[in-house]
């Protein structure tokens, strides 16, 4: 379904039997060439790659793309054509006239000689997400899909002789919260492109919380009527939504849904009565709501009309539902949930009373030929599940998730790695280092099972991070999870090796007007250009 869309520009034989609807096995990121002078500053390292020590320049009116003539994509292909617009003013930072071939300035290369460069690029069958050869006058980018022509990485005036690539993980997401700070659209599609530049390829839009509800619901207008931080200037209308979802498809990038329950949802209440849980303060109504109210038939007919709405707006074939933090003490303190629990044979364990709950929520997606993510407190509470959900690990230390990634995975589902990966967490010094020595496969279990861990995310949580300060607390730092998700992990080990590239990447990220800090005492190159 939503592959299908993403696809329309290659032949289905090509490239839809290899995507199974409800498989994130083939899942790819768009990534915009990088422009790097070095192998050095590449990020995320290639799986293979080797270098020639020429150098030469491009230049910006001779320089053009083509399909090959064996090609599955032609022209027409609306995700390759917008890229190679897009990527030739990356490559060509001081092109600023009007028309694409008009005359503009040369980027320099000291002592080089100039000359034409052709990129041909062959979308065929191979092995791999993509293979780029580059001699002198000609570069060929060869790739399985148009996801894998789109990270096809070059640079200016290093010219590399080949590299073949691939993601070591298909799930390699980045979290943005905008119910504790709404997020302008702008911004949102400002970290799509910057996620494009590192290879993530899936933004999870944690668009609810219990702060606000920006989503406007066709179905439910109330809830952003009334839920929202301003019911006009903080939402995100059905128009917001289409746009960033073409936007990140243009880049390679799924986006996914989280509507979380039934905790996280104070916002909610406010424009649908009788959804929360009426909390008591011993035998009288405290006037205030806990969590969703489970024992209402009226909560799931509401709840299977939103997630139709949602289905229908995001097409993507995953929900997440969330599933985490569910505070007892209001469904404790009711006594009509705690007669329910007695009817239902719960006894006093409040985690049945979630596990029904969420089984109901579950079976609505079903129903929508939707697939679930849910975060790890559903399975710890021993839910029944259906086997194709995937477990989003957020929980703990190195010991802890590593424990929870062995359970997991002997149980047979697929899981989503998170805990190591909370940028919104800032300490002083060079923090990422963390980030990048994780090692996702580190845990007790058969070969088997670690292939059930089908990626990681980062998440960035929006208690103190709004628009002002999005972009610096994100990048670079989010970027050396990218590598650990990416690149092979033995040829990634070392930090202090790692560092260059990513300083260099981090100059690169600048060049392109995303405001990255930096991660230690330097300069950027670019800073003192023709002075």
């Amino acid at each position: 379904m939503y592959f299908a869309r993403l696809c329309c520009c290659v032949c289905t034989s090509l490239l839809l039997v290899g995507l199974a609807h409800k498989n994130f096995t083939r899942m790819c990121c768009a990534s915009v060439p990088l422009g790097l002078h070095s192998v050095e500053g590449v990020w995320p390292l290639p799986q293979s790659i080797t270098s020639s020590p020429e150098r030469y320049p491009l230049n910006p009116q001779a320089f053009y793309f083509t399909y090959g003539s064996q090609s599955a994509a032609q022209e027409g292909c609306s995700v390759l054509d917008e890229a190679f617009k897009r990527y030739f003013s990356l490559i060509f930072p001081d092109y600023s006239s009007g028309r694409f071939y008009s005359e503009v300035k040369f980027l320099k290369c000291k002592n080089e000689v100039r000359f034409k460069v052709l990129l041909n690029l062959n979308v065929v069958v191979v092995q791999s997400d993509y293979t780029l050869s580059v001699s002198a006058g000609q570069a060929s980018l060869k790739a399985e899909t148009v996801w894998g022509a789109l990270r096809g990485d070059y640079s200016i005036c290093k010219i590399y002789l080949k590299s073949t690539d691939f993601p070591r993980f298909q799930f390699r997401g980045i979290l943005l919260d905008t119910s504790r700070h709404y997020l302008p659209v702008q911004a949102i599609l400002k970290t799509l492109d910057a996620m494009a530049f590192s290879k993530f390829n899936v933004f999870h839009w944690h668009i609810v919380d219990d702060p606000s509800f920006p989503y406007q619901s066709r179905t439910f207008p109330d809830l952003s009527a009334k839920g929202a931080f301003h019911p006009m200037t903080h939402i995100y209308t059905q128009s917001d939504v289409g746009r960033v979802i073409s936007f990140a498809r243009m880049r390679g990038i799924r986006v996914l849904p989280e509507f979380d329950s039934p905790g996280h949802t104070q916002s909610w209440g406010k424009g649908q009565s009788d959804l929360l849980t009426p909390c008591y303060s011993g035998s009288s109504p405290s006037g205030t709501f806990g969590p969703v109210n489970p024992i209402l038939p009226s909560t799931y007919k509401f709840m299977a009309t939103l997630f139709k709405e949602v289905s229908s707006v995001f097409p993507d074939s995953y929900i997440h539902l969330g599933g985490d933090e569910v505070n007892f003490s209001c469904w404790k303190s009711n006594p009509d949930v705690r007669a329910f629990m007695l009817k239902m044979g719960f006894g006093a364990d409040f985690t049945k009373l979630e596990a029904y709950y969420m089984e109901n929520i579950v079976n609505i997606t079903v129903a929508l030929n939707r697939t679930s993510i849910v975060w790890q407190d559903v399975f710890d509470y021993h839910e029944r599940i259906p086997k194709d959900t995937v477990l989003h690990i957020w929980k703990g230390l190195p010991a802890s998730y590593a424990a929870e990634l062995s359970a997991i995975t002997k149980a047979g589902y697929r899981v989503l790695l998170a805990a190591p990966w909370y940028i919104n967490h800032i300490s002083y010094g060079q923090d990422w280092r963390n980030y990048y020595t994780v090692q996702p496969l580190n845990f007790s279990g058969t070969e088997e099972q670690k292939k059930l861990v089908i990626g990681g995310e980062v998440c960035m949580w929006g208690e103190y991070v709004d628009a002002t300060n999005l972009t610096p607390r994100l990048w670079p730092r989010a970027s050396a999870a990218a590598e650990r998700l990416w690149s092979d992990e033995k040829q990634t080990s070392d930090v202090d090796k790692a560092f260059p590239r990513l300083q260099d990447f981090r100059c690169e990220l600048l060049r392109r007007g995303i405001q990255a800090e930096p991660l230690f005492v330097g300069h950027c190159k670019h800073e003192y250009q023709g002075v």
